[in-house]
This record gives C-alpha cells, sequence and structure tokens, in this order.
C-alpha cells in the first residue's frame, strides 16, 4: 500500500470533527508527518479513515483499533505528545 501522500490532503484529512482530535491530529501532521517511514505514513492515513468515535476511544484508551499498526501508529502520535 506504500504510496507517496500529499502532505496538504493529509493536513486536511487530519482536521476532525471533534475539536479533542483536532488538538491531537493536526499538530502531529504538521510535525512529524513527512518525517515517518513511508510505511508509518501508510498507517497514519489509514488511522485518518476512521470514524471519530473510534478515534477518541483510541486515543482516550476506553478500546485498542484491531489493526495492530493502527495501535502502532497511535502509539508514536502519543509518544510525540509526551516528548514536546
Amino acid at each position: 500500500m506504500s504510496e507517496q501522500h500529499n502532505f496538504q490532503r493529509v493536513r486536511w484529512h487530519s482536521r476532525r470533527g471533534m475539536l479533542e482530535l483536532d488538538l491531537v491530529f493536526v499538530p502531529f501532521a504538521d510535525k512529524h508527518f513527512l518525517s515517518l517511514s513511508a510505511a508509518d505514513q501508510d498507517a497514519y492515513v489509514k488511522l485518518l479513515e476512521a470514524e471519530d468515535q473510534d478515534l477518541l476511544a483510541w486515543w482516550l484508551g476506553h478500546t485498542e483499533p484491531e489493526d495492530a499498526n493502527l495501535a502502532r501508529i497511535l502509539a508514536i502520535i502519543k509518544n510525540s505528545q509526551s516528548s514536546n
């Protein structure tokens, strides 16, 4: 699935319907997306296809995604937040 992603499109899709998610995903895209490996970029793009309710539940740790790649990119995002 590895392909080159259009950053502006990825950034746009990082904007969600919930402010709580916007505050996580937009800054992550701005600061880290371009430095991710191709596989992690693919996982981030796939993560953005999820419903906001699922993203919020995963972010808050109420549930975890079944896809290991999505769980991995969420961990990367969380780690990037703790290092700021």
